[in-house]
């Protein structure tokens, strides 16, 4: 794949000059949206740019963002790159003492916080920072002694600026040090990424190759930017020229959607798990007629499901029926997310099957895709025109694919990471010959398309020697039951596998109200009928594993699992040895007093 950028900077100038007048972006404000064209976003890195310049930032530097998603993200970010530095990226919900860490293991110079918590931590934290200069808040207050100044303060400094912008931009080198990515991690502490310019640009022309995307879409986008699969939908706009609206804020998540009529989102399975879960338990609290409707429909779409995927087209009584099905049932849905939606697509955890025929029943596509933050992200991803459920496709233009002997993903592209910040021995472990081994277990087909199977820490050895993925497993069994929020599937080194099961709070209070169940949800979870509703979905679970994977036993957590109570990574992966830690009594207990296999 040519290449025709040398840089981030540089795909933005030429943006810039390109489509001045088209839209670039769009953010709330008050009661609608704000639009910026792209003319006006460079004017603001520019000044964010040439302002950071002006309090000493030096080419490769790195200034940390400590935000939840919001237009202000985007602008310090690209304004960071375009100043010559590089970007730390740091979660919100971050403590003090883990947002101490990064900010020292990255050698920060200056920080950007979104709200006052955020510079209290600072604060809290500025001691052991010798080397974090100054800091810039975006909703917090300045400070007295000049450590922290505002954001507007910032941007003022930067447009009295007389220097060179555009020189700085072009000066930027391919190889230089863009984002230092610390991931999340289900264990341990953060591991700083480090990702170049090049890693981007790669990414971006990658994307804009598959056609994925197009000038005209029009993308939404709620994910965290501190991620790698928020990151690189922000580059790929700047190759592509899309628009894009910017709001990170979760719970406004349905409600934007019809307001902004997206024709592209990317999200994560937990937001399709919830939605499914209020589609499915709307309609069986509608009534008798309503459920019957809604099953009936759903039948219709997996037949028309089953036609598409096959590549056959679909005619007759039964292209009747699906419009009669899109007309009472599938035109709801469709119209929450907007009504002109081209296709989802899934990324950072594994999509189940079933959850993706759902929605393809009710008209929606999901595509999946696969990468690592050590691979900048989109590294494979189904195509709109080849889609197969089940599989996370095959891989972008420009990336390598192959299984290695005991079935771990091996994976080798320009997106591929410099390396581990200070952690050589990380880096020599994941990088061997040119290709990173991502640690997870898959399977390739004759036509190229990948099958993960699951992550090779995660996969669960019995005592009586046979492997379990659990990943597969809860997939499933969350899109069996409506009521379920998170599972986690439990058995290495154990005689049987068991399950933690943890309900959706909303769906089952709804239950319960129906059901004749009183109180909270810690007292709801304890009713005996809670467990008894949810044994046949288990049942029909285990009915299709064989033996040896199959759940013996469950538990009812007196909690949903979050990621506030750190039970979730802040891309809503399960941290299963933060819960199998948890829970380790409640754990024990299913295997007390059993010493062979099931």
């Amino acid at each position: 794949m040519a290449t025709s950028f040398r840089s981030v900077p540089e795909m933005l100038l030429h943006r810039i000059t390109a489509t001045p007048q088209a839209t670039a972006y769009s953010y709330p404000e008050g009661s609608g949206w704000k639009q910026v064209t792209w003319k006006e976003f460079g004017e603001q890195v520019k000044a964010v740019s040439l302002g950071l310049r002006a309090l000493g930032l030096k080419d490769e530097e790195r200034v940390a963002i400590i935000s939840g998603t919001r237009y202000d993200w985007v602008v310090a970010d690209m304004g960071i790159l375009c100043g010559g530095g590089a970007t730390t990226t740091v979660y919100p919900s971050n403590t003090a003492e883990e947002t101490g860490y990064i900010l020292k293991d990255s050698d920060t110079v200056i920080a950007i916080a979104e709200t006052q918590a955020h510079l209290d931590n600072l604060v809290a934290q500025r001691a052991n920072l010798p080397k974090l200069k100054h800091v810039v808040t975006f909703d917090g207050k300045a400070s007295a002694d000049g450590w922290v100044m505002t954001w507007a303060d910032l941007m003022a400094k930067g447009k009295a600026s007389t220097e060179d912008w555009a020189g700085i931009c072009k000066a930027v080198k391919s190889d230089a040090i863009a984002t230092l990515i610390y991931t999340s991690g289900t264990t341990g502490k953060p591991k700083g990424v480090v990702l170049t310019q090049d890693c981007w640009v790669y990414e971006a022309e990658a994307i804009d190759e598959l056609r994925l995307l197009l000038p005209d879409d029009v993308q939404y986008l709620w994910l965290p930017l501190a991620h790698s699969f928020g990151k690189v939908l922000e580059v790929a706009q700047l190759k592509i020229g899309f628009h894009t609206a910017v709001d990170g804020r979760v719970d406004k998540l349905v409600e934007n959607l019809a307001q902004v009529k997206p024709t592209f989102v990317a999200a994560v399975p937990r937001i399709f798990e919830k939605v499914y879960n209020k589609v499915v338990q709307g309609a069986k609290s509608g009534g008798g007629a309503k459920w019957a409707i809604f099953k009936w429909a759903i039948e219709v779409g997996k037949q028309v499901s089953a036609l598409k995927q096959q590549r056959q087209p679909v005619g007759g009584l039964l292209a009747l029926k699906n419009a009669i099905a899109t007309k009472l049932v599938f035109s709801k849905l469709q119209q929450r997310f907007g009504g002109r939606l081209r296709y989802f697509v899934s990324g950072s955890a594994p999509l189940s099957r079933e959850m993706a025929e759902f929605f393809h029943a009710c008209g929606i596509l999901i595509l999946e895709g696969y990468g690592l933050t050590e691979t900048s992200a989109a590294s494979v991803v189904n195509r709109p025109e080849s889609f197969k459920f089940g599989t996370v496709g095959p891989p972008v233009p420009g990336t390598q694919l192959k299984i290695a002997e005991d079935g771990e993903i091996l994976l080798k592209s320009r997106g591929v990471m410099r390396g581990y910040h200070n952690l050589p021995d990380a880096t020599a472990e994941m990088l061997k010959d040119g290709w990173l081994y991502t640690g997870d277990i898959g399977e390739v087909d004759a036509q190229g398309i990948l099958r993960i199977t699951d992550r090779k820490k995660d996969l669960i050895k019995t005592s009586g020697g046979k492997y379990v993925a659990p990943q597969h497993i809860e997939g499933k069994l969350k899109a069996l039951c409506p009521y379920i929020s998170q599972v986690l599937v439990h058995g290495n080194n154990r005689n049987f596998c068991s399950a933690l099961v943890a309900l959706d709070p909303e769906s089952i209070t709804a239950w319960a109200r129906e059901n004749g169940v009183a109180g909270n949800y810690a007292q709801i979870v304890k009713d005996p009928k809670v467990h008894a509703m949810l044994k046949p979905f288990f049942d029909q679970l285990n009915g299709s594993l064989a033996n040896y994977e199959s759940v013996k036993k469950f538990a009812v957590l007196p909690q949903d699992l979050t990621q506030e109570a750190g039970d979730l990574t802040p891309s809503l992966k399960l941290k299963r040895k933060v819960v199998e830690g948890k829970y380790k009594d409640l754990l024990d207990g299913f295997y007390a007093g059993n010493v062979a296999d099931v």
